[in-house]
């Protein structure tokens, strides 16, 4: 699979400035866009930065966020208040502090269910979400979709040599094996329905994945993602030298 069109870089001084880039950036998205504005949110510590940004003055109050809708690229198969959650990182770095109505919030479910069915209910989520069972290439489901970069190359729960990457019907799935604890991840068709699909990769450590990426190493599942739209890596100056 090799990607259909260009990708973007943005290269930023620092972790710290990365996030104010990409935080002004969302919001000058999200002003510009009628009606719902959705938004696909990614796990790990450099998302965190950017959550926190938004979290802040002056995009606390000055984001439209009664027109947001939050959605998650993957989740570990834990409960909400493990210390492994996507959500809880979300939650404790962005959705105690800003004005977000509950309604607008579409974490995976993991209470009360078994991975598939989590993966079935949240396919469902989304669907509704998008009012339709079909992905057309002309209305993306995400307005925008933030990814990580994974030091073996995985982005949301795509890892490497595992069935989910061949997955091209279903929008969520299960991913069971690849770590400790199962995932819900959502799958290329899902990520690649999205206006704006964006990295973001911070680090010394992220530098050999990120000229992979950036190459279009087909080995790597983030280097496979072809998004209906734009495709963007926001990195610091330590990942790109």
């Amino acid at each position: 699979m090799t990607r259909s069109k260009a990708m973007r870089v943005v290269t930023l001084p620092d972790p710290a400035a990365l996030a104010e880039h990409a935080a002004a950036w969302l919001l000058d998205l999200a002003k510009a866009k009628d009606g719902a504005f959705r938004l696909c949110l990614s796990g790990g510590s450099t998302p965190k930065a950017l959550y926190q940004r938004l979290a802040a003055p002056p995009y606390r109050h000055g984001f439209p966020w009664a027109r947001t809708e939050l959605f998650w690229g993957d989740e570990r198969f834990v409960p909400p208040d493990d210390a492994l959650s996507n959500y809880r990182m979300v939650k404790e770095a962005l959705l105690d502090h800003a004005p977000i109505p509950k309604d607008n919030i579409y974490p995976v479910q993991t209470i009360g269910l078994d991975a598939e069915a989590s993966a079935v209910a949240y396919q469902l989520t989304l669907e509704g979400a998008y009012a339709a069972e079909t992905l057309a290439s002309a209305r993306p489901l995400f307005d925008v979709n933030l990814l990580g970069l994974g030091e073996d190359g995985h982005t949301a729960s795509l890892f490497p040599d595992t069935t989910v990457l061949a997955e091209r019907n279903r929008w969520v799935a299960p991913v069971i094996g690849a770590k400790a604890e199962a995932r819900i991840t959502l799958t290329y068709p899902a990520l690649e329905s999205s206006a704006y699909a964006a990295f973001l990769v911070v680090g010394e450590g992220k530098r050999d994945m990120l000229k992979r990426l950036i190459a279009g190493d087909a080995a790597l599942p983030s280097a496979r993602l072809d998004p209906v739209g734009e495709l963007i890596v926001f990195c610091d100056e330590a990942a790109a030298a």
